[in-house]
């Protein structure tokens, strides 16, 4: 049985009651670390701004949290009609997601495991404070 009333949601844990807007993205096949380098960069700027950081960012991991800052901008101006240069990236997080274990053949009949990692990436949107 689950204990649903008593638990927070998701918007709440990372928004409370201040207006904005998050996107979640799971599974990226990519490791965190990777990815962390990409949203250490774009944590706390205008969305404008990091969006153009992204597009000509040399990382692979530029791709995905590009995706994932545009959806949570486009969820802030469908849901709370907030305009994207009025938003900034007011929390952005990597977690490490499943890992696919996968082996590769070596000398003498062994093996050594192969760890194919993955990712959860959340970025937070919100208004600049006037």
């Amino acid at each position: 049985m689950s204990n649903k009333e008593n638990r927070p949601t998701r918007r709440s844990r990372l928004l409370g009651d201040r207006p904005g807007s998050y996107a979640i993205a799971r599974g990226v096949r990519m490791s965190p670390t990777k990815v962390r380098r990409v949203v250490d960069l774009v944590r706390g700027m205008p969305v404008t701004d990091a969006l153009t950081v992204l597009k000509f960012a040399p990382q692979a991991a530029s791709e995905p949290v590009y995706k994932v800052v545009a959806s949570a901008s486009a969820n802030a101006a469908a849901t709370e009609d907030l305009r994207a240069d009025e938003l900034y990236i007011s929390q952005a997080f990597v977690d490490e997601g499943m890992t696919l274990r996968r082996i590769r053949p070596r000398a003498k009949g062994s093996a050594s495991r192969i760890l194919k990692r993955g990712a959860h990436i959340t970025v937070v949107v919100e208004p600049k404070e006037a």
